[in-house]
Protein backbone atom coordinates (compact mmCIF):
# COMPACT_ATOMS: atom_id res chain seq x y z
CA UNK A 1 0.00 0.00 0.00
CA UNK A 2 1.52 3.37 -1.08
CA UNK A 3 1.62 6.08 1.17
CA UNK A 4 -1.13 8.89 0.37
CA UNK A 5 0.29 11.75 -1.27
CA UNK A 6 -2.19 14.69 -0.15
CA UNK A 7 -0.78 15.11 3.47
CA UNK A 8 2.16 16.36 2.93
CA UNK A 9 0.79 18.64 0.14
CA UNK A 10 -2.06 19.85 2.00
CA UNK A 11 0.43 20.52 5.22
CA UNK A 12 2.56 22.50 3.15
CA UNK A 13 0.10 24.84 1.87
CA UNK A 14 -1.76 25.27 4.97
CA UNK A 15 1.26 26.59 6.47
CA UNK A 16 2.61 28.87 3.68
CA UNK A 17 -1.07 30.21 3.80
CA UNK A 18 -1.07 30.64 7.69
CA UNK A 19 2.61 31.78 7.49
CA UNK A 20 1.06 34.76 5.07
CA UNK A 21 -1.56 35.76 7.67
CA UNK A 22 1.02 35.88 10.75
CA UNK A 23 4.28 36.92 9.41
CA UNK A 24 4.06 40.90 10.40
CA UNK A 25 2.72 39.78 14.04
CA UNK A 26 5.30 37.23 15.15
CA UNK A 27 5.76 38.08 19.17
CA UNK A 28 8.69 38.91 20.93
CA UNK A 29 10.39 35.84 21.92
CA UNK A 30 10.20 34.66 18.25
CA UNK A 31 12.64 37.59 17.63
CA UNK A 32 15.24 35.96 19.83
CA UNK A 33 15.07 33.12 17.52
CA UNK A 34 15.49 35.13 14.35
CA UNK A 35 18.06 37.20 15.77
CA UNK A 36 20.31 33.45 16.51
CA UNK A 37 19.79 32.72 13.36
CA UNK A 38 20.98 35.89 11.71
CA UNK A 39 24.02 36.20 13.74
CA UNK A 40 24.81 32.66 13.01
CA UNK A 41 24.77 33.55 9.21
CA UNK A 42 25.95 36.47 9.08
CA UNK A 43 28.64 36.83 11.91
CA UNK A 44 29.45 32.84 12.13
CA UNK A 45 28.48 33.26 15.37
CA UNK A 46 25.64 31.54 18.26
CA UNK A 47 24.86 35.20 19.76
CA UNK A 48 22.06 37.28 20.45
CA UNK A 49 24.37 40.14 19.50
CA UNK A 50 27.36 40.00 17.51
CA UNK A 51 30.35 39.79 19.54
CA UNK A 52 28.84 38.25 22.87
CA UNK A 53 28.03 34.64 22.33
CA UNK A 54 25.02 33.51 24.78
CA UNK A 55 23.61 29.93 25.04
CA UNK A 56 20.04 31.52 25.46
CA UNK A 57 18.28 29.74 22.43
CA UNK A 58 16.09 27.08 23.51
CA UNK A 59 15.83 25.47 20.33
CA UNK A 60 19.25 24.29 18.62
CA UNK A 61 17.72 22.49 15.64
CA UNK A 62 15.88 25.29 14.80
CA UNK A 63 17.98 28.01 14.58
CA UNK A 64 20.52 26.07 12.99
CA UNK A 65 17.81 25.25 10.08
CA UNK A 66 16.78 28.83 10.28
CA UNK A 67 20.46 29.75 9.76
CA UNK A 68 21.29 27.82 6.93
CA UNK A 69 18.37 29.13 4.89
CA UNK A 70 19.42 32.22 6.11
CA UNK A 71 22.53 31.72 4.73
CA UNK A 72 21.10 30.76 1.35
CA UNK A 73 19.53 34.12 0.94
CA UNK A 74 22.28 35.77 1.51
CA UNK A 75 23.16 35.84 -2.23
CA UNK A 76 20.68 38.23 -3.16
CA UNK A 77 23.15 40.79 -0.81
CA UNK A 78 21.36 40.81 2.58
CA UNK A 79 19.80 37.74 5.18
CA UNK A 80 16.14 37.53 5.43
CA UNK A 81 15.71 35.67 8.35
CA UNK A 82 11.96 35.66 7.98
CA UNK A 83 11.75 34.49 4.84
CA UNK A 84 13.62 31.56 5.73
CA UNK A 85 11.25 31.25 8.22
CA UNK A 86 8.73 30.97 5.68
CA UNK A 87 11.09 28.40 3.83
CA UNK A 88 11.62 26.19 7.10
CA UNK A 89 7.99 25.98 8.39
CA UNK A 90 6.46 24.78 4.77
CA UNK A 91 9.40 22.18 4.44
CA UNK A 92 8.58 20.72 8.50
CA UNK A 93 5.27 21.06 7.95
CA UNK A 94 5.50 18.85 4.75
CA UNK A 95 7.64 16.20 6.84
CA UNK A 96 4.74 16.69 9.32
CA UNK A 97 2.20 15.89 6.77
CA UNK A 98 4.26 13.03 5.66
CA UNK A 99 4.10 11.13 8.97
CA UNK A 100 0.58 11.11 9.10
CA UNK A 101 0.48 9.43 5.77
CA UNK A 102 3.31 6.97 6.70
CA UNK A 103 0.90 5.28 9.14
CA UNK A 104 -1.89 4.69 6.85
CA UNK A 105 -4.46 5.95 8.85
CA UNK A 106 -8.38 6.67 7.32
CA UNK A 107 -8.12 9.58 5.04
CA UNK A 108 -10.50 11.82 7.41
CA UNK A 109 -7.88 10.87 10.88
CA UNK A 110 -5.04 12.56 8.61
CA UNK A 111 -6.91 15.49 7.47
CA UNK A 112 -8.43 16.06 11.28
CA UNK A 113 -5.17 15.32 12.74
CA UNK A 114 -3.17 18.07 10.06
CA UNK A 115 -5.52 20.41 10.36
CA UNK A 116 -6.33 20.27 14.81
CA UNK A 117 -2.41 21.74 15.03
CA UNK A 118 -1.84 23.72 11.57
CA UNK A 119 -4.84 25.70 12.26
CA UNK A 120 -4.87 25.71 16.02
CA UNK A 121 -4.94 29.67 17.07
CA UNK A 122 -2.57 29.14 20.13
CA UNK A 123 0.28 27.45 17.64
CA UNK A 124 -0.27 30.46 15.41
CA UNK A 125 0.47 32.85 18.17
CA UNK A 126 3.79 31.09 18.32
CA UNK A 127 5.17 31.37 14.70
CA UNK A 128 8.45 31.83 14.60
CA UNK A 129 9.11 29.64 18.18
CA UNK A 130 10.30 26.17 17.42
CA UNK A 131 6.75 25.18 17.80
CA UNK A 132 5.51 23.25 14.02
CA UNK A 133 9.37 21.09 14.71
CA UNK A 134 7.43 20.50 18.25
CA UNK A 135 4.62 18.69 16.56
CA UNK A 136 6.76 17.21 13.55
CA UNK A 137 9.10 15.55 16.36
CA UNK A 138 6.05 13.98 18.16
CA UNK A 139 4.02 12.15 15.42
CA UNK A 140 7.57 11.47 13.81
CA UNK A 141 8.04 9.66 16.63
CA UNK A 142 4.53 7.63 16.93
CA UNK A 143 5.22 6.77 12.78
CA UNK A 144 8.25 5.21 13.74
CA UNK A 145 7.88 3.92 16.50
CA UNK A 146 8.24 0.10 14.55
CA UNK A 147 11.74 1.23 13.57
CA UNK A 148 14.45 1.44 16.30
CA UNK A 149 17.14 3.14 14.05
CA UNK A 150 14.79 5.97 12.49
CA UNK A 151 13.24 6.11 16.13
CA UNK A 152 16.68 6.83 18.03
CA UNK A 153 17.36 9.35 15.54
CA UNK A 154 14.22 11.20 15.71
CA UNK A 155 14.78 10.97 19.41
CA UNK A 156 17.58 12.92 19.28
CA UNK A 157 16.45 15.40 16.89
CA UNK A 158 13.43 15.94 18.85
CA UNK A 159 15.94 16.78 22.29
CA UNK A 160 17.95 19.27 20.01
CA UNK A 161 14.44 20.91 19.23
CA UNK A 162 13.58 20.84 22.70
CA UNK A 163 15.63 19.08 25.98
CA UNK A 164 11.97 18.97 27.34
CA UNK A 165 10.88 16.91 24.62
CA UNK A 166 12.16 14.04 26.40
CA UNK A 167 9.28 13.44 28.34
CA UNK A 168 7.52 12.17 25.38
CA UNK A 169 10.94 9.75 23.98
CA UNK A 170 11.04 8.40 27.43
CA UNK A 171 7.45 7.32 26.64
CA UNK A 172 7.08 6.37 23.23
CA UNK A 173 10.16 3.75 24.21
CA UNK A 174 8.98 2.44 26.89
CA UNK A 175 5.54 1.16 24.98
CA UNK A 176 7.23 0.30 21.58
CA UNK A 177 8.15 -3.31 21.51
CA UNK A 178 10.93 -2.22 18.39
CA UNK A 179 12.72 -0.05 20.46
CA UNK A 180 12.61 -2.28 24.15
CA UNK A 181 14.30 -5.17 22.34
CA UNK A 182 16.92 -3.14 21.00
CA UNK A 183 17.87 -0.55 23.47
CA UNK A 184 21.35 0.00 22.91
CA UNK A 185 21.33 0.87 19.55
CA UNK A 186 18.49 3.12 20.01
CA UNK A 187 20.68 4.48 22.82
CA UNK A 188 23.70 4.57 20.79
CA UNK A 189 22.32 6.34 17.91
CA UNK A 190 20.27 8.76 20.29
CA UNK A 191 23.34 10.00 22.04
CA UNK A 192 25.24 10.21 18.46
CA UNK A 193 22.92 12.99 18.04
CA UNK A 194 22.87 14.55 21.24
CA UNK A 195 26.02 14.39 22.84
CA UNK A 196 28.15 17.10 19.98
CA UNK A 197 26.15 19.45 20.66
CA UNK A 198 25.33 19.49 24.36
CA UNK A 199 28.91 18.57 24.79
CA UNK A 200 30.02 21.60 22.74
CA UNK A 201 27.31 23.53 24.27
CA UNK A 202 28.56 22.43 28.05
CA UNK A 203 32.70 23.39 26.85
CA UNK A 204 32.33 25.92 24.90
CA UNK A 205 29.26 28.30 26.56
CA UNK A 206 29.60 27.09 30.11
CA UNK A 207 26.23 25.06 29.96
CA UNK A 208 24.55 21.86 28.55
CA UNK A 209 20.92 23.02 29.13
CA UNK A 210 20.41 26.42 27.49
CA UNK A 211 20.09 29.46 29.81
CA UNK A 212 16.69 30.16 29.68
CA UNK A 213 15.35 27.59 32.18
CA UNK A 214 16.96 29.46 34.89
CA UNK A 215 15.60 32.82 33.55
CA UNK A 216 12.30 31.46 33.03
CA UNK A 217 12.13 30.11 36.91
CA UNK A 218 13.45 33.05 38.14
CA UNK A 219 10.34 35.18 36.71
CA UNK A 220 7.87 35.75 38.51
CA UNK A 221 4.30 34.36 37.65
CA UNK A 222 2.01 37.04 36.33
CA UNK A 223 -1.62 37.09 37.32
CA UNK A 224 -0.93 35.24 40.86
CA UNK A 225 -2.33 31.73 38.71
CA UNK A 226 0.98 30.02 37.21
CA UNK A 227 1.11 27.46 34.50
CA UNK A 228 -1.22 25.34 36.15
CA UNK A 229 -3.87 27.52 36.85
CA UNK A 230 -3.88 29.41 33.84
CA UNK A 231 -3.99 26.57 31.56
CA UNK A 232 -7.05 25.19 33.43
CA UNK A 233 -8.35 28.94 33.26
CA UNK A 234 -7.59 29.53 29.19
CA UNK A 235 -9.02 25.77 28.34
CA UNK A 236 -12.48 26.83 30.55
CA UNK A 237 -13.02 30.15 31.09
CA UNK A 238 -15.44 32.37 28.85
CA UNK A 239 -13.25 33.18 25.44
CA UNK A 240 -14.13 31.50 22.87
CA UNK A 241 -10.64 31.31 21.45
CA UNK A 242 -9.29 30.16 24.31
CA UNK A 243 -11.35 27.46 24.86
CA UNK A 244 -11.17 26.14 21.48
CA UNK A 245 -7.67 26.27 21.23
CA UNK A 246 -7.29 23.95 24.25
CA UNK A 247 -10.09 21.67 23.14
CA UNK A 248 -8.50 19.00 21.61
CA UNK A 249 -6.37 18.61 24.72
CA UNK A 250 -10.16 17.69 25.98
CA UNK A 251 -10.64 15.35 23.26
CA UNK A 252 -7.73 13.91 23.79
CA UNK A 253 -7.62 12.58 27.49
CA UNK A 254 -11.37 11.64 26.93
CA UNK A 255 -9.83 9.64 24.19
CA UNK A 256 -7.12 8.21 26.81
CA UNK A 257 -10.07 7.11 28.88
CA UNK A 258 -12.02 5.17 26.51
CA UNK A 259 -8.74 3.52 25.26
CA UNK A 260 -8.48 2.05 29.30
CA UNK A 261 -11.79 0.17 28.38
CA UNK A 262 -11.16 -0.76 24.48
CA UNK A 263 -7.65 -1.40 25.33
CA UNK A 264 -5.87 -1.67 21.23
CA UNK A 265 -2.53 -2.58 21.40
CA UNK A 266 -2.02 -0.73 18.13
CA UNK A 267 -3.07 2.43 19.80
CA UNK A 268 -0.26 2.19 21.94
CA UNK A 269 2.00 5.08 20.62
CA UNK A 270 -0.92 7.06 20.36
CA UNK A 271 -1.61 6.55 24.29
CA UNK A 272 2.00 7.04 24.97
CA UNK A 273 1.99 10.30 23.43
CA UNK A 274 -1.27 11.36 24.86
CA UNK A 275 -0.11 10.83 28.46
CA UNK A 276 3.02 12.63 27.56
CA UNK A 277 0.97 15.55 27.34
CA UNK A 278 -0.57 15.44 30.61
CA UNK A 279 2.94 14.81 31.90
CA UNK A 280 4.55 17.80 30.24
CA UNK A 281 1.91 19.73 31.64
CA UNK A 282 2.45 18.53 35.00
CA UNK A 283 6.48 18.79 34.61
CA UNK A 284 5.79 22.86 33.74
CA UNK A 285 3.57 23.28 36.87
CA UNK A 286 5.87 21.72 38.87
CA UNK A 287 8.66 23.85 37.27
CA UNK A 288 6.74 26.99 38.63
CA UNK A 289 7.37 29.03 35.23
CA UNK A 290 5.22 31.97 33.86
CA UNK A 291 2.27 30.88 31.67
CA UNK A 292 3.51 32.11 28.45
CA UNK A 293 0.82 31.21 25.76
CA UNK A 294 3.47 28.87 23.57
CA UNK A 295 4.56 26.81 26.32
CA UNK A 296 1.23 24.72 26.49
CA UNK A 297 1.62 24.05 22.46
CA UNK A 298 3.32 20.88 23.27
CA UNK A 299 0.97 19.63 25.78
CA UNK A 300 -1.99 20.92 23.59
CA UNK A 301 -0.74 19.38 19.93
CA UNK A 302 0.31 15.95 21.61
CA UNK A 303 -3.25 15.52 23.32
CA UNK A 304 -4.84 16.16 20.36
CA UNK A 305 -3.01 14.08 17.89
CA UNK A 306 -3.03 11.63 20.22
CA UNK A 307 -7.05 11.78 20.52
CA UNK A 308 -7.23 11.60 16.48
CA UNK A 309 -5.01 8.97 16.49
CA UNK A 310 -6.40 6.79 19.24
CA UNK A 311 -10.23 7.69 17.45
CA UNK A 312 -8.61 5.89 14.13
CA UNK A 313 -8.72 2.67 15.50
CA UNK A 314 -11.97 2.70 16.74
CA UNK A 315 -15.00 0.88 14.88
CA UNK A 316 -16.23 2.77 11.94
CA UNK A 317 -19.34 4.27 13.39
CA UNK A 318 -17.12 5.86 16.67
CA UNK A 319 -15.14 6.76 14.20
CA UNK A 320 -16.82 8.58 12.41
CA UNK A 321 -18.42 10.40 15.66
CA UNK A 322 -14.76 11.39 16.66
CA UNK A 323 -13.56 13.14 13.37
CA UNK A 324 -16.78 14.85 13.32
CA UNK A 325 -16.48 16.14 16.32
CA UNK A 326 -12.76 17.22 15.70
CA UNK A 327 -13.50 18.47 12.99
CA UNK A 328 -16.42 20.82 14.62
CA UNK A 329 -13.23 21.57 16.46
CA UNK A 330 -11.35 22.54 14.23
CA UNK A 331 -14.34 24.57 12.93
CA UNK A 332 -14.57 26.51 16.10
CA UNK A 333 -10.67 28.27 15.45
CA UNK A 334 -12.62 30.49 13.23
CA UNK A 335 -13.08 33.49 15.32
CA UNK A 336 -9.54 33.90 15.27
CA UNK A 337 -9.33 34.10 11.80
CA UNK A 338 -12.18 37.06 11.08
CA UNK A 339 -9.86 39.69 11.89
CA UNK A 340 -8.04 42.14 9.10
CA UNK A 341 -5.44 40.31 7.43
CA UNK A 342 -2.01 40.16 7.56
CA UNK A 343 -2.51 39.77 11.02
CA UNK A 344 -1.35 43.29 13.25
CA UNK A 345 -1.60 41.02 16.41
CA UNK A 346 -2.10 37.08 16.52
CA UNK A 347 -5.00 36.22 19.07
CA UNK A 348 -2.76 35.24 21.78
CA UNK A 349 -0.45 38.29 22.23
CA UNK A 350 0.89 40.29 25.29
CA UNK A 351 3.82 42.47 24.12
CA UNK A 352 4.82 45.82 24.87
CA UNK A 353 4.55 47.09 20.84
CA UNK A 354 3.16 45.26 17.71
CA UNK A 355 6.00 44.48 15.37
CA UNK A 356 5.45 46.71 13.24
CA UNK A 357 5.79 49.77 16.26
CA UNK A 358 8.71 47.60 17.43
CA UNK A 359 10.18 47.98 14.06
CA UNK A 360 10.15 51.63 13.92
CA UNK A 361 11.45 51.95 17.60
CA UNK A 362 14.19 49.66 16.82
CA UNK A 363 15.59 50.98 13.07
CA UNK A 364 15.58 54.49 14.54
CA UNK A 365 17.29 53.26 17.84
CA UNK A 366 19.89 52.09 15.91
CA UNK A 367 20.78 55.31 13.90
CA UNK A 368 20.52 57.29 17.31
CA UNK A 369 23.07 55.04 19.44
CA UNK A 370 25.30 52.85 16.80
CA UNK A 371 27.52 50.83 18.24
CA UNK A 372 27.05 52.00 21.82
CA UNK A 373 25.01 49.74 24.34
CA UNK A 374 21.88 49.86 25.60
CA UNK A 375 19.84 48.11 28.66
CA UNK A 376 17.06 46.40 27.47
CA UNK A 377 13.41 47.37 28.89
CA UNK A 378 12.23 43.95 29.69
CA UNK A 379 11.42 42.69 25.98
CA UNK A 380 14.38 42.95 23.51
CA UNK A 381 13.63 40.34 20.69
CA UNK A 382 12.06 42.66 18.01
CA UNK A 383 14.27 45.63 19.17
CA UNK A 384 17.25 43.77 18.72
CA UNK A 385 16.54 42.07 15.79
CA UNK A 386 15.46 45.78 13.89
CA UNK A 387 17.98 47.86 15.54
CA UNK A 388 20.89 45.36 15.04
CA UNK A 389 22.86 47.39 17.67
CA UNK A 390 23.65 45.72 21.38
CA UNK A 391 20.49 45.97 23.18
CA UNK A 392 21.69 44.08 26.81
CA UNK A 393 20.26 41.57 29.40
CA UNK A 394 20.69 38.21 30.48
CA UNK A 395 18.86 36.47 27.00
CA UNK A 396 22.07 38.30 25.28
CA UNK A 397 24.85 38.85 27.93
CA UNK A 398 26.06 35.73 29.97
CA UNK A 399 27.82 38.32 32.07
CA UNK A 400 24.46 39.25 34.05
CA UNK A 401 23.36 35.65 35.00
CA UNK A 402 26.10 34.60 37.42
CA UNK A 403 24.12 36.27 40.43
CA UNK A 404 20.60 34.47 38.91
CA UNK A 405 22.06 31.39 38.34
CA UNK A 406 23.25 31.12 41.56
CA UNK A 407 20.22 32.13 43.32
CA UNK A 408 18.49 29.78 41.05
CA UNK A 409 21.04 26.48 43.12
CA UNK A 410 20.34 28.31 46.35
CA UNK A 411 16.89 28.07 46.15
CA UNK A 412 16.91 24.21 44.51
CA UNK A 413 16.84 20.75 46.70
CA UNK A 414 20.00 18.59 47.00
CA UNK A 415 19.90 16.79 44.19
CA UNK A 416 18.25 19.57 41.68
CA UNK A 417 20.73 21.80 43.03
CA UNK A 418 23.61 19.16 42.06
CA UNK A 419 22.53 18.85 38.97
CA UNK A 420 22.79 22.24 38.46
CA UNK A 421 26.37 22.95 39.57
CA UNK A 422 27.33 20.27 37.23
CA UNK A 423 25.46 21.53 34.11
CA UNK A 424 27.41 24.90 35.12
CA UNK A 425 30.64 23.43 36.00
CA UNK A 426 32.16 25.45 33.38
CA UNK A 427 30.54 28.41 33.03
CA UNK A 428 32.57 32.11 33.39
CA UNK A 429 31.67 33.37 36.97
CA UNK A 430 34.31 35.90 36.52
CA UNK A 431 32.79 37.53 33.07
CA UNK A 432 32.20 41.15 33.45
CA UNK A 433 28.80 42.55 32.18
CA UNK A 434 28.82 44.46 28.74
CA UNK A 435 28.98 48.08 30.39
CA UNK A 436 25.69 50.09 28.97
CA UNK A 437 25.58 53.78 27.45
CA UNK A 438 21.74 54.02 27.48
CA UNK A 439 19.14 52.31 29.22
CA UNK A 440 15.93 52.10 27.46
CA UNK A 441 12.64 52.12 29.47
CA UNK A 442 9.17 51.16 28.92
CA UNK A 443 6.32 53.14 30.58
CA UNK A 444 2.64 52.81 29.75
CA UNK A 445 0.78 55.98 28.04
CA UNK A 446 1.50 58.34 25.49
CA UNK A 447 5.40 59.38 25.61
CA UNK A 448 8.31 59.67 23.23
CA UNK A 449 8.52 56.80 21.05
CA UNK A 450 5.09 56.40 21.26
CA UNK A 451 3.96 52.87 20.42
CA UNK A 452 0.70 50.60 20.76
CA UNK A 453 -0.24 46.61 21.49
CA UNK A 454 -2.76 44.54 21.21
CA UNK A 455 -2.78 44.05 24.58
CA UNK A 456 -1.05 46.87 26.68
CA UNK A 457 -2.54 49.91 24.19
CA UNK A 458 -0.74 52.77 23.94
CA UNK A 459 2.96 52.94 25.79
CA UNK A 460 6.11 54.25 25.17
CA UNK A 461 10.24 53.95 25.24
CA UNK A 462 12.17 56.10 26.16
CA UNK A 463 16.37 56.76 26.24
CA UNK A 464 18.26 57.59 28.60
CA UNK A 465 22.12 57.78 29.34
CA UNK A 466 24.02 55.75 32.08
CA UNK A 467 26.38 58.08 33.94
Amino acid sequence: MKTSWWPPVVAAVLSALTFLLAKDSLIDDAFITLDYAKNLAVHGEWALIPGHPANTATSPLHVALLAFVTLLTRASGAAHPVFALGVVNVGVSAVFGWAWARMRLPAAASAVGIAVVLLNPLLLSALGLEVLFIATALILLVSFADRPVAFGVIAGLAVLTRLDLAVFVVLLAAVAPAVRHKPLPVLGLFLLVTLPWLGFSWWYFGSAVPDTLVIKQLQRSFGGQGFFGTGLDLAWGGDPVAVLSFAPAGFGVLALLVWLFVRRRESLPFVALGVGGIAYYAVYSLLNVPPYHWYFVPPIVALGMAGVGIAARWQVQARAVAMAVMALLVLGYTPAFVRPVPWVAPPFFGNWADTADYARVGRELGQRVGGEPVGAPGELGALAYFCDCQIVDGFSDPGLLGPQIRERIDRAGPVVAWLLRLNYTRFDWQRPPIARTYQLTYGPGPGPWQVYSQAKGVGHFMLMPIR
